[in-house]
């Protein structure tokens, strides 16, 4: 009886005009801000990137830039001939495969030379954006007092990969575009056409990656820069209302 008299006499009070004291919790609902959406499309633009240069590498270091054709009827599916930026390969039906480097640079025609120049400035071009971009990114803390020029940083990057695609989607279409002439053109022969090998759908896949991740960089980071936030003005009293 006398816990009841004292919680009555709480309640009481509390209805009397006390402070009233909610038992609710409070509910924390996480806000989700333009700038986590901006630095998820980052990280997605960089990861992309990423994987486009492992394919440029891969594709560059593959031997099957092109494949002989087994359009005809003249043709020996014995062995199969691939040739690539750097050796030409042999392939036979017993599952034996043998390559050779290329001898001389000088030999090699226009189009193979102008492929491994394109393509070996594209991986350049990748590496040094993938560094620059991880500066410039919101998920890294450097530069993080400078958000202008941490800005500016990650569309540097995404430059430089926009550059890099290029430079590939430039090599792989230049390569198969010779492929496709040499293959209608009557004067060669049969056995000598040759068609597209998986290599130049490896360099279209990893220069798409590429200039998608960076063009994701560069639309992320070409907006206004956030600039310092300063307090609202504080509204000026009536005169005469002030209290000591």
């Amino acid at each position: 009886m006398m816990m009841l008299k004292g919680f009555h006499s709480c309640v009481s009070g509390t209805a009397s005009g006390s402070p009233h004291i909610s038992l609710t919790p409070a509910a924390v609902t996480p806000h989700f801000t333009p700038a986590m959406a901006n630095a998820g499309l980052q990280l997605l633009g960089y990861t992309l990137a990423f994987l486009g240069l492992l394919g440029l590498v891969a594709s560059t270091a593959m031997a099957e830039w092109k494949m002989s054709s087994y359009a005809g009827d003249n043709i020996i599916t014995a062995q199969a001939m691939y040739e690539g930026l750097w050796r030409s390969c042999v392939y036979q039906s017993t599952g034996q495969m043998q390559c050779k480097v290329y001898d001389s640079l000088l030999q090699l025609p226009g189009e193979v030379q102008a492929a491994r120049g394109f393509m070996i400035t594209s991986i350049f071009l990748c590496g040094i954006g993938l560094l620059v971009a991880a500066v410039g990114m919101k998920c890294t803390t450097c530069l993080s007092d400078e958000k202008e020029q941490k800005n500016k940083v990650a569309v540097a990057g995404g430059v430089l990969f926009i550059i890099a695609g290029v430079c590939a989607l430039v090599a792989t279409s230049w390569y198969g575009e010779n492929i496709r002439k040499k293959f209608f053109d009557p004067f060669t022969p049969t056995n000598s056409r040759y068609e597209f090998g998986k290599a130049l759908y490896v360099g279209w896949g990893a220069s798409a990656l590429t200039l998608i991740g960076g063009i994701m960089l560069c639309c992320n980071c070409a907006g206004k820069p956030a600039g310092k936030s300063y307090p609202p003005p504080r509204a000026a009293g009536r005169p005469g209302t002030d209290h000591v």
